[in-house]
Order: C-alpha cells, then structure tokens, then sequence
C-alpha cells in the first residue's frame, strides 16, 4: 500500500517532497502541560510505503535513540519515494529519568495497541499505536539489552511472515533470531495489525556504542534501499544465519566470574564460558556451554547468585565451523571484529584450558 497525496500525524499533514519535525501529544504532566512525543517525518517526491524506525520503547535503551538521531541528522536523506518516520524516544517517561519502565512502573513494549482509557501505559501505547503503527506499512523498533546485560547485535522477528523474513534478511545483521516477540510487545502487535516490524538488539543500556551504532544506521538504510525507497544497493554481512533456538548458560553457585568468550564469540559444546570463583579467590565452578553456538548476549555484571544469566548462546542453522572460517577470513578492521572488541571492553576476559571443564572442585574451596 503506498502512501498518497498528504501524511498525517496528530493532525499535521506532510506533503509528497517534505520534511517536518513534529510534537505528538501523549500525555500530560502534573501541571496539565503537554507532554509531547518528537517525530521527524521525511517523504519523497512520489507515492511509496511507509516505513517507522522506533527506539527507546525501554527508556535506558539509548543505542537505538543514537542511531534514529543520526539518520535525522543526515541532511542529504533524500528519499527516491514513500514516508520515513523516524521516533528516537517512544517512553519519553523512562528517557528522562533512565529508567526502563514507565512511571506507573508497566512495560510500555507490554502494553500494545494499547487502550485510550486504560492505564498510563495503554494510554501511550494507544497514542502510538493508532498515530504511527496503523499508518506505516513496514516497521523497524531499536533496541539494547535489559540491565546489566549486552547484545552481540542480531535482528528479531517472525520468520514466518515472509515480509518480516525479507525486512530481517536486507537488514544485514548475521544473526536472524526467529520468534514473533513477547505478548502485547510492539514489533507482535504491529505484524499482527498489518505492519511487519522487526527489532535490533544490540548493545547495553546507558550508551551510544559506535559500532552499535553503525551496524544500526547501516541497517536501517539497507531496508530503505530494500523497499526501493532509497538508491543504492543492499551491503550484506561476511555471513548470516538463522537461529532457531537459543539457550542460557546460568550460574550454579554464588560467586566472582571471570569470563573466557566474548559476545559474537563462536562457541564448541563443552567450551569453558566462565569460572566462578569465591571471594577470597578460589575457583568453585566452571560454566561451560551446553550446546555448540554463538555468543548471543551475556552479563556484564561479574558477581552472581545462584540461577542468574551469564550467557545468552544462539543455537544457528549454518555449522559453527564455517562460520569460524568466515570469521578467520574477515579483517582486522572488519566490522565484526570492532564489534567484539568494543562489547568486550566492559568484561574481563582472560583464556581457560578445557581440562578444566571436568574438575571437580571441594566445595571447601
């Protein structure tokens, strides 16, 4: 469906050609002033569809609001046709006070479509939804992990929607993680309405990470030209995969991690993931991976109880063995390998011998 003649968003109209900055009322502070949602909405010169780029659903997500700020930045945006909206804030509650949730302490990405007389966060969703979702035809919602966490960045959506699978695939992240989100989530609730809508994760919360940042601004333009709104042609990762299924690797005993993988990391089953060790230094377990996969995501907090996450591991399609010849054949300055270097900076990681998998220590130690 293409979007014709004039645009509208809370009541403005964006004409064919034009590019507007727009403040869409979502609520009301204490004081009964506006609370206003920023929206830039850029448009080409003929017919086309509508593509929304979202971040800060969760308000300590700041890589994607990094990203959406940087493509808004770009003067020389000019789109071949169709209408890009771009929100870098959507919990504008969470954004000013760092905080993942809303102050009616809901998950506003739990609370699409939302309900105009429902809840704070319903009411926001609603807003949303009904002025941005229901008018675009794709979608693309940034993202960072939950606290205290990082992402190896990989795109999410429902694979078996065959739009989503192409939007996920011109992105051009290597992992594609099949799964249609969590209930009332906005990228399920937007596919289900109509508008297929991925996600990236990548990163940590409280920061802008450059090579997050690249990956995201690349992605974002690879879909644009994929949707033939942009010139140019779709620049495709050294490889990508499928996954499945992803499993956790959580701690067993309470204590200190040193960490042997890094996110983006291949992994063999059996392969040391982290020691834990006591406080006064001596080593009580190894956690190592059940399953041969990719270092998906993993704490970035050392300290653990029993049961919390280390490491989040993507079981993909493609063998880990090509996937470690591709990895060999990439350069040093290869975007991967700044990637796992600049999400590795905030973990130790220091190298274990396998042999060490199979000891057995005294819980004495």
């Amino acid at each position: 469906m293409a979007v014709r003649k004039a645009f509208r968003i809370g009541g403005v109209a964006i004409r064919r050609g034009e590019s507007r900055d727009i403040r869409l009322k979502i609520s009301e502070r204490y004081t009964g002033d506006p609370i206003n949602l920023p929206i830039k909405v850029v448009r080409g010169k003929k017919n086309g569809p509508a593509l929304f780029v979202s971040a800060a659903v969760h308000g300590d997500e700041l890589n994607g609001t990094g990203i959406v700020h940087d493509i808004m930045y770009e003067e020389s945006l000019n789109l071949l046709c169709g209408t890009l909206v771009l929100v870098p804030v959507l919990n504008i509650f969470g954004f000013e006070t760092q905080d993942r949730y809303m102050p009616d302490r809901r998950d506003l990405n739990r609370s699409f479509p939302g309900y105009r007389e429902g809840s704070l966060a319903s009411r926001v969703a609603y807003v949303i939804f009904d002025q941005i979702v229901r008018r675009c035809n794709y979608g693309i919602d940034l993202h960072s992990a939950a606290l205290p966490r990082t992402n190896f960045p990989n795109v999410r959506g429902d694979l078996t929607n065959p739009t989503v699978r192409r939007l996920a695939q011109a992105f051009g992240c290597e992992l594609i993680v099949n799964g249609k989100g969590p209930l009332k989530s906005l990228r399920r609730e937007a596919t289900r309405a109509g508008c297929p809508t991925i996600i990236l994760e990548a990163g940590e919360t409280g920061k802008i990470e450059p090579g997050v940042l690249e990956v995201g601004t690349r992605g974002v333009y690879n879909v644009l030209k994929e949707l033939g709104m942009l010139e140019g042609e779709v620049i495709r990762p050294s490889y990508q995969t499928r996954v499945d299924k992803a499993t956790w690797v959580r701690a067993e005993v309470g204590g200190i991690l040193r960490f042997h993988v890094s996110p983006g990391e291949p992994v063999d089953a059996g392969q040391p993931i982290a020691t834990n060790s006591s406080v006064f230094g001596r080593d009580r377990n190894v956690l190592v991976s059940p399953v041969d996969g990719i270092v998906l995501g993993m704490t970035t907090l050392p300290t653990v109880k029993p049961g919390e996450p280390v490491c989040h591991i993507a079981v993909p399609r493609r063998t880990i063995r090509s996937i470690r010849r591709t990895i060999r054949r990439m350069s040093e300055n290869s975007l991967h390998q700044r990637l796992r270097e600049d999400l590795a900076t905030n973990i130790s990681v220091s190298e274990r011998d396998a042999d060490v998998a199979s000891k057995t220590f005294d819980e004495n130690d």
